[in-house]
């Protein structure tokens, strides 16, 4: 069933070959660039625009396992202040386009299994007009966005693609968010309109601290707090959100760690102490910072 909020939003549209960079064309049941290139539509309702010589690895990405890990996680809402926050910035800067005709384009580089683009829908207000996209690197992440979204009314493009060559338009795009993904400034700046908004989502330097300390025989020193604009954008605005994080169960506290990085750089005897754990009780700490692009 389509929701009356559903209805004002639309998949992205101004996709680009990953080949040639040429405006891509929906035709059926595939993307057409002018040169010839074709890119089918997964049954699932998602297309694949990495090509093989922009993989580093055979199957780049999350795997299949940190994917499910990840959405048990989320659908949890354990991080749902961080997406009501980020949904309340995007939001925010879109009011500001009610009276334009066209809809405020937002692009999730790393969109994972799309969770805070499903968010941004469901809080977006019935008048607002949203075009959106989801792309991220791991196929298995944007088939499980795919799928999800597929339930209701497809919502979103849905891409598979890497951040240092996005197949997207340039100049098209209205706000991109990077929620703890991997930062490409030249290639958000060539995406966003002037103007347009990058908001990147990244750890504070108390988040998940008490699992760190868990799974590592030291810390590492906390990077400096302050943050400089990348070249072209400027500085907008930050926020943090921070708030404490009961976990109870070992198969909550395993999903945690499955979907960090800290998986793979802990050591074995690290993921067994994260493993013998019943419930913890860590600290939620990311910083929301906002660019301009100009």
């Amino acid at each position: 069933m389509v929701t009356e909020t559903a209805m004002s939003i639309t998949p992205f549209q101004a996709l680009a070959c990953p080949l040639d960079g040429k405006p891509l064309a929906h035709s059926g049941s595939a993307w057409r660039c002018p040169e010839g290139h074709s890119f089918d539509i997964a049954k699932q309702g998602y297309v694949n625009l990495l090509p093989v010589q922009q993989k580093r690895s055979h199957d780049p990405g999350d795997s299949k396992t940190m994917v499910a890990a990840r959405q048990r996680f989320l659908d949890a809402g354990h991080y749902h202040p961080i997406a009501d926050a980020v949904g309340h910035a995007v939001l925010g800067y879109a009011e500001s386009q009610l009276l334009s005709s066209e809809p405020f384009s937002c692009l999730d580089a790393g969109c994972g299994e799309g969770y805070y683009l499903r968010q941004l829908a469901d809080a977006a207000a019935s008048a607002q007009s949203l075009s959106l996209m989801g792309l991220d690197i791991s196929k298995w992440a944007v088939l499980a966005a795919a799928r999800q979204d597929a339930k209701q009314s497809p919502l979103s493009s849905w891409v598979v693609g890497s951040n240092a060559h996005l197949p997207v338009q340039t100049g098209t795009l209205d706000s991109v968010l990077c929620m703890f993904g991997f930062p490409v400034a030249s290639e958000f700046a060539r995406v966003l309109k002037t103007g347009g908004v990058l908001l990147q989502v990244e750890a504070g330097p108390d988040h998940l601290r008490e699992l760190r300390e868990i799974i590592y025989p030291t810390l590492k020193p906390e990077r400096s707090s302050e943050v400089e604009a990348p070249e072209g954008f400027s500085n907008q605005s930050s926020e943090r959100v921070s708030y404490s994080l009961t976990l109870k169960g070992s198969e909550k506290i395993a999903d945690l760690l499955a979907m960090t990085p800290h998986f793979y750089r802990a050591s074995a005897e690290g993921r067994a102490r994260a493993a013998a754990l019943e419930e913890l009780t860590v600290t939620v700490d990311v910083r929301i910072l906002i660019y301009a692009r100009i």
